[in-house]
C-alpha cells in the first residue's frame, strides 16, 4: 500500500499562494489605495495632493450624499423588506399546498420561473423595462391609452415623482427570485409529516407557517437578508441604465454618485471617500447580522 512522502502534506499551502495573489491584487490594494484617495485632492492626472479630512468635512454637509442614502433606505425596503416578506410566503404555499396538490414538478418550475429575473443580466433587464416604460413609445402608456386611460400616461422615469417607485418595483421583480429559491431549499429540510400533522391537528396555513416554516428556515433568513442587504447598498446598474441618479437627485444611490465623482466631475478623492464610506456602511452591517445570528443560535441551542 503506498503512502503520501510526510513532506507532500506541508506542501498544500502551495496551492493557496495563485488565490491569495489574487485576493491581494484585486482587493486588497485597491481597497488601500481608495482609502488613501479619500483624503486627497486627485484628478486621475497629476499626482494626488494630501489634503487630510477635507473629503470627509464635505461628506457631512453633502445634501446630495445624504439623498443617496436616503433613497438607499427605499432599495434596502424594495431588495430586503418586500422580497423576503413575499418570499416567505410564495415559497411556504409552494412548498406547503402547491407541491401537495400538484405534484413538485410543478413547484419546482414556478419557483424557477420566478427565479428567471435573477439570471437575466442586469442590463438586459433594464433595457427591457426601459422600453415598457419609454413615455412616447413605451408598451405602459401605449396600453393605458388603447384600454381608455390616456390620462393616466406618464413619463414614468422621468418625473421625480414616480421615478423612484418604479425603480423600486424593477428591482422587487429582479429581487424576488431569491429568496424563494433559498427558503424553499430549507423547506426541504422539514419533515413533511410536521405539515400533515399540524393539519390533522386542525392548524391552518397560516399557523403551520408561524410554528414550523419560521423556525425551520431562521439559517437561511439571515443569509438571505445580509445578502440582500449588501446588494441593496451596492445597487448601481439599474440606475445607470434606467435614471442616472435622476431626475435631479430622487433615484442617486451612493454607488451611483460615487461613480458619477470618479469619471464625470472627475474629483477621484471625493468619489474614493463616498465609496469608502459605503465600504464601512457595509462592513458594520455585516458585523451586526452575524452577532445577531449568533446570539439567536445560541438562544436554539439553550
Amino acid at each position: 500500500m503506498s503512502r503520501i512522502p510526510g513532506n507532500t502534506s506541508n506542501r498544500f499551502w502551495l496551492y493557496l499562494v495563485p488565490g491569495f495573489l489574487l485576493l491581494v491584487w484585486i482587493i486588497v490594494v485597491p481597497t488601500i489605495w481608495n482609502v488613501y484617495l479619500s483624503f486627497t485632492r486627485y484628478r486621475g492626472i497629476r499626482p494626488p495632493q494630501w489634503i487630510g479630512l477635507d473629503n470627509w468635512k464635505y461628506l457631512l454637509r453633502d445634501d446630495t450624499f445624504w439623498s443617496s442614502f436616503r433613497n438607499s433606505i427605499w432599495m434596502v425596503i424594495a431588495m430586503v423588506v418586500l422580497p423576503i416578506l413575499l418570499g416567505l410566503i410564495i415559497s411556504t404555499l409552494l412548498f406547503d399546498v402547491v407541491q401537495k396538490k400538484f405534484g413538485p414538478k410543478t413547484a419546482s418550475t414556478l419557483r424557477a420561473v420566478y427565479y428567471i429575473p435573477q439570471i437575466l443580466p442586469i442590463s438586459v433587464a433594464s433595457l427591457a423595462i426601459g422600453w415598457i416604460l419609454r413615455p412616447q413609445d413605451g408598451a405602459l402608456n401605449a396600453l393605458l391609452g388603447a384600454i381608455g386611460l390616456k390620462s393616466m400616461q406618464h413619463d414614468w422615469l422621468g418625473k421625480p415623482d414616480t421615478a423612484l417607485i418604479c425603480l423600486m418595483i424593477i428591482m422587487i421583480w429582479i429581487q424576488l427570485g431569491y429568496p424563494i429559491v433559498i427558503f424553499m431549499s430549507g423547506l426541504q429540510r422539514v419533515d413533511p409529516e410536521l405539515f400533515e400533522a399540524a393539519s390533522i391537528d386542525g392548524a391552518n396555513w397560516w399557523q403551520r407557517f408561524l410554528a414550523i416554516t419560521l423556525p425551520a428556515i431562521k439559517p437561511e433568513f439571515f443569509v438571505v437578508a445580509l445578502t440582500c442587504t449588501i446588494a441593496a447598498l451596492k445597487v448601481f446598474a439599474p440606475v445607470q441604465m434606467l435614471t442616472r441618479g435622476g431626475p435631479g437627485t430622487s433615484t442617486i444611490v451612493p454607488s451611483y454618485y460615487s461613480y458619477s465623482q470618479f469619471f464625470q466631475s472627475q474629483q477621484v478623492g471625493y468619489g474614493a471617500a463616498i465609496s469608502t464610506a459605503l465600504a464601512v456602511l457595509i462592513v458594520i452591517i455585516s458585523i451586526v447580522f452575524t452577532q445577531v445570528q449568533q446570539k439567536f443560535e445560541e438562544s436554539d441551542e439553550e
